[in-house]
């Protein structure tokens, strides 16, 4: 007779025993591992939001050291704000007299006048260099009379050709306007500013945005260019810079002529329950 050897196996009890503690060790498992998982997710959605808003206040901050001296201007937007300023792409000091070989090439603040050199030239231009959709503009102090948002007086007007080429003299310049243009105040140090045109940075708390625009018209009236809608209605390229935005704050005070401007911008972002505030400080050379 053939002998069998009995079956091996696990009982029922011994199942569910086994699957027990599986499952218990598993819970504890998960109590120890939940938490750091958890902390770092927090952790990177902080540091999103804190690299948010720091890129961001940074961006602000070019743009506004960039600013045509006293040109920075701002209204309040719900809870938000609209700050506008024109962005100078250049600068130089125009003659204070006439160069040697041609008294004509100097600036007449008298009358109308269509061309002058620029000393040391201009630093970031290339020439040569002609448009009608920049401006050049001199001692532009923000005050009714002289102010370039007016488009008169201290900003050659719209589409005013702007030429520049390299003179004979060497290390300057030379510009041309077409047409002729009268700028009423001379500046102290004979500063002059290329402007490619205005920017604004709109924060719309309300859609949790932070937004900048450029590429369109100079306006006087600001109400009229502080809405998403108004702005590109206007013609302006909108680049969404953040996003998660729940307060915003700007303030600017624009110092005097020995001490230079200062512009003061917060911002708070949220996310998921993290919430992040930014504060940056901007100094502005508002000597024109």
């Amino acid at each position: 007779m053939k002998y069998r050897r009995p079956q091996a196996g696990f009982s029922l009890v011994e199942l569910i025993i086994a699957l027990t503690l599986t499952v218990i060790v598993t819970a504890f498992a998960a109590m120890f591992i939940a938490g750091p998982v958890q902390g770092y997710t927090d952790q990177t959605r902080r540091v999103a939001l804190v690299d948010s808003a720091e890129s961001s206040l940074h961006r602000l901050g070019r743009d506004i050291r960039s600013a045509l001296p006293n040109s920075v201007r701002i209204v309040a937007v719900g809870t938000g704000f609209a700050l506008e300023m024109l962005n100078t792409v250049d600068g130089a000091r125009y003659r204070s007299g006439p160069p040697p070989a041609n008294a004509a090439r100097v600036l007449d603040f008298s009358t109308a006048d269509n061309q002058f050199n620029a000393i040391g030239g201009f630093g970031r231009t290339a020439t040569p260099f002609s448009s009608i959709t920049h401006y050049l503009s001199i001692y532009n102090v923000g005050v009714p009379g002289a102010s370039a948002w007016e488009l008169a007086n201290v900003i050659t007007p719209p589409g005013t050709q702007i030429d520049i080429l390299a003179d004979a003299i060497p290390g300057e310049d030379n510009v041309t306007l077409s047409g002729p243009f009268q700028f009423s105040y001379p500046s102290p140090t004979q500063r002059m500013y290329l402007i490619d045109g205005p920017v604004t940075w709109l924060c719309d708390t309300g859609a949790g945005t932070l937004t900048r625009y450029n590429g369109y018209v100079i306006a006087t009236d600001q109400n009229s260019r502080d809405s998403d809608a108004e702005l590109t209605g206007a013609g302006a390229v909108a680049t969404r810079v953040a996003e998660d935005i729940t307060a915003c704050a700007v303030n600017y005070a624009p110092g005097i002529a020995w001490r230079a401007g200062l512009v003061s911008a917060r911002l708070q972002l949220a996310r998921a329950g993290e919430s992040v505030v930014l504060q940056h400080q901007i100094h502005i050379e508002n000597a024109p």
